[in-house]
């Protein structure tokens, strides 16, 4: 095998925090899928993480709102489907029921948004989301960022 092949070539996904005043994160409901998740998607091919996560948000929330550069998570997530992924989680900050109201679903992509207690996260998303999300908020509250392999700090 040549040294070139051996290299890491994951997916790469980027997902914004939200908080209500509360501490609550935000969570979207995709139409294309089961489940909820965090507004975010996928990085493309030249983009970088922070640009993906800001453009996501635009996609799928109908509005440009402030992404701090900072991740709050990085996390090392292969999946058996997927392959090597590496997620980060960026801090978008607090809104409030009526930034909810402001927001517009065109595309369809997106059917609902909601503030979700930290304590029904598990209700809510798969374990590993639930725990990255979980680590996002302390990263928030300790301004810093948390490195994770499968959703669990390390």
């Amino acid at each position: 095998m040549s040294e070139i092949n051996s290299f890491a070539t994951p997916r790469m996904a980027a997902g914004a925090l939200f908080v209500d005043a509360a501490g609550r994160p935000l969570l979207v409901k995709p139409s294309y899928k089961p489940g909820w998740e965090i507004p975010g998607g996928y990085v493309n091919i030249g983009e970088s993480p922070l640009a993906a996560c800001r453009r996501e948000i635009v996609e799928e929330l109908g509005r440009s709102l402030p992404v701090g550069p900072q991740p709050l998570v990085v996390d090392w997530a292969p999946a058996a489907n997927e392959g090597d992924k590496v997620l980060f989680i960026f801090d978008g900050g607090e809104l409030s029921e009526a930034d909810l109201a402001t927001m517009a679903f065109a595309d369809g992509e997106i059917t609902e948004v909601r503030f979700v207690d930290v304590d029904a996260l598990d209700e809510y998303l798969p374990l590993r989301l639930a725990n990255r999300m979980r680590l996002a908020l302390e990263a928030r509250l300790q301004r810093r960022c948390l490195y994770a392999e499968h959703g669990r700090q390390q």
